[in-house]
C-alpha cells in the first residue's frame, strides 16, 4: 500500500509554493447556517467545500456575529488540510484572522500528527517544524465567546458503530442528550431511531467536499487520510453553542491512543487520541469558550469492554455498521480488516449464529483473512490503518473465543492455535479511571461506573 511519492511531494511543492486561506461566507437564514469556504492552491486551482448546519428545533442559540465567526474560522482551519494536502505547498497563508505563535504551533501540531498516515503510506520523510510555514496576512484578532448554556444538555456524535450507540444508550436517559449526525446515513439513523429517538430527532449537520479536490486526485496529486475527528470536534463545538449544550460527548475509547505503526508512532486514530482530546479541550478553552466541554465518555475503557456493553442493545445488532468499505451501500463487506476485528472483539458477548448473521458469514473460517489477522494479533509491526483496537486486546479476546467453541475450530483460530507464544488475557485492563487517562467529569464517571458493574 506504500506509495513511493517523496519526488512526487517535491516537484508539487516547488511548483505549488503557497495555499491560502482567502475567507469565508455565511448565509444565515431561518433554517439554516451555511458555510462557504475559498481556499487557493498558488492561484492556480481553487476550492469552495461547504457546511450546512440545519437549526431544525435544535440550533437556535443566539450568537453574535463575531462567536459564529470565530466557530466558523475554526472549521475552515482543520477543513482546509485536506485541500491543502493534494500538493503541500510550503506555505500557508491565513488572510481571515490572525493567530499568535502558539495558535500556529498548536495547527502545526494537529496538521502534522493527523497527516502521519497521509506521509507514512505516500512514503514522505518530512518534520513537524518544516513541512510547512503558517503565516497570517492580517492583525485582527477574534476574541472567544461566553455562552449561557445548560449542563444537563449532551450533544453526542452519532457515527453508526457500536462505540456511539454504547454513548447514546447509557447517557440518554440520564441527561437531555442530543444526538448529531455530520453527513446522515442509514446507520446512523437507524441508531437513533433504535434508541427511541423519532427520525427527525437529532443535530443534522452536512458537509460537501469541493469536485476541484476530486478532480486532482484523478490527476495524480497527492492524496491520503486526513484528521477527520479533529473536524467533527470542531464542528461540535460550534452545534454546541447553537444547541446550548454544555457537554460533547465522544466515543473514543483507550485504543485509539496505541500506535498504528510501532516503529515510527504514526497513529491513523491520532485526532481520537487522549492527547489530542486534551490539547483541544486546551485550545477551545483559550481562544473560542471555556463553557463548551468536549470529552470521550468511552475513554477509560477498551474495545473489549465496549463490546461487553454494546452486547446488552441488541435491538442495534441489525443495524450498526463500521466498515468503511461498505459504508456508502450500507453493508459489512466481510473483507476488510475493519469487519474482522469488529467480529473478533464482539464473538465473545454474542452468539455465532448471530455474528454470522450481522456479517453475512462467519469471518474465523475465511483464510483470505489471514494477513488482516495476524496485523491485529501482532505478528506485523504495523497494524491496519483503521480504527481498530489493542493488539493485547485483539489476542484477550481470540483467548476467550477458542474457550468457548467447540472443535474443530476454524481457520484463523485453528492459525491461532498453531502459534507458538499467545497472550495471556488477564494482562489486559477493561477500564482505566486514572485522571490523567481520561478529560471526564465526576457525573458522568458515575454513570459509566453504574453501567459497567450492571
Amino acid at each position: 500500500m506504500i506509495k513511493d511519492n517523496q519526488n512526487k511531494f517535491k516537484e508539487l511543492r516547488d511548483k505549488y509554493t503557497f495555499f491560502i486561506f482567502e475567507g469565508f461566507s455565511i448565509t444565515n437564514t431561518e433554517e439554516t447556517i451555511k458555510v462557504v469556504y475559498d481556499f487557493n492552491l498558488a492561484d492556480q486551482y481553487y476550492f469552495h467545500p461547504t457546511i450546512v448546519f440545519f437549526k431544525g428545533q435544535y440550533l437556535h442559540n443566539m450568537l453574535t456575529e463575531e462567536e459564529i465567526q470565530n466557530f466558523v474560522f475554526h472549521i475552515g482551519m482543520i477543513e482546509l488540510i485536506s485541500y491543502w494536502k493534494a500538493a503541500c505547498p510550503p506555505n500557508i497563508i491565513v488572510k481571515p484572522f490572525s493567530l499568535d505563535k502558539d495558535q500556529i504551533d498548536w495547527w502545526k501540531k494537529i496538521y502534522f500528527n493527523g497527516l502521519g498516515e497521509f506521509f507514512y503510506l505516500n512514503n514522505i520523510s518530512t518534520d513537524q517544524q518544516s513541512f510547512v510555514n503558517i503565516e497570517c496576512a492580517t492583525s485582527e484578532k477574534l476574541q472567544k465567546g461566553n455562552f449561557d448554556l445548560d449542563s444537563n444538555k449532551v450533544l453526542v456524535p452519532i457515527g453508526g458503530g457500536k462505540d456511539s450507540v454504547v454513548t447514546l444508550e447509557i447517557l440518554k436517559d440520564r441527561f437531555e442528550s442530543l444526538p448529531l449526525i455530520l453527513n446522515p446515513r442509514k446507520a446512523s439513523l437507524e441508531t437513533i431511531v433504535a434508541a427511541g429517538y423519532k427520525k427527525e430527532n437529532f443535530v443534522k449537520i452536512k458537509r460537501a467536499i469541493h469536485p476541484t479536490l476530486i478532480e486532482l486526485n484523478g490527476l495524480g496529486f497527492l492524496n491520503g487520510h486526513t484528521p477527520f475527528s479533529a473536524l467533527l470536534a470542531f464542528i461540535s463545538v460550534f452545534a454546541a453553542a447553537l444547541s446550548g449544550s454544555k457537554y460533547i460527548a465522544l466515543s473514543n475509547e483507550s485504543s485509539a491512543n496505541e500506535p498504528t505503526d510501532k516503529e515510527t508512532g504514526v497513529n491513523h486514530q491520532y485526532s481520537k487520541s487522549i492527547e489530542f482530546e486534551k490539547d483541544f479541550r486546551d485550545y477551545v478553552a483559550r481562544y473560542i469558550s471555556e463553557d463548551i466541554k468536549y470529552f470521550s465518555f468511552l475513554r477509560p475503557l477498551s474495545e473489549y469492554a465496549i463490546a461487553r456493553l454494546f452486547a446488552k442493545f441488541p435491538k442495534h445488532f441489525t443495524s450498526f455498521k463500521s466498515c468503511n468499505v461498505g459504508s456508502n451501500t450500507d453493508i459489512w463487506c466481510g473483507n476488510c480488516p475493519k469487519c474482522l476485528f469488529t467480529f473478533i472483539i464482539l464473538s465473545p458477548f454474542i452468539d455465532s449464529d448471530t455474528m454470522i448473521k450481522i456479517f453475512g458469514k462467519d469471518l474465523f473460517d475465511d483464510a483470505s483473512l489471514l494477513q488482516y489477522f495476524k496485523e491485529l494479533i501482532g505478528q506485523s509491526e504495523v497494524k491496519p490503518f483503521e480504527c481498530v483496537g489493542t493488539v493485547d486486546e485483539v489476542n484477550m479476546a481470540v483467548q476467550k473465543i477458542i474457550k468457548m467453541i467447540a472443535k474443530p475450530l476454524p481457520y484463523l483460530l485453528d492459525y491461532y492455535e498453531s502459534l507458538p507464544s499467545k497472550f495471556h488475557e488477564e494482562n489486559v485492563s477493561s477500564i482505566d479511571l486514572d485522571k490523567d487517562a481520561h478529560c471526564i467529569d465526576s457525573q458522568f464517571i458515575k454513570v459509566l461506573n453504574k453501567d459497567l458493574n450492571d
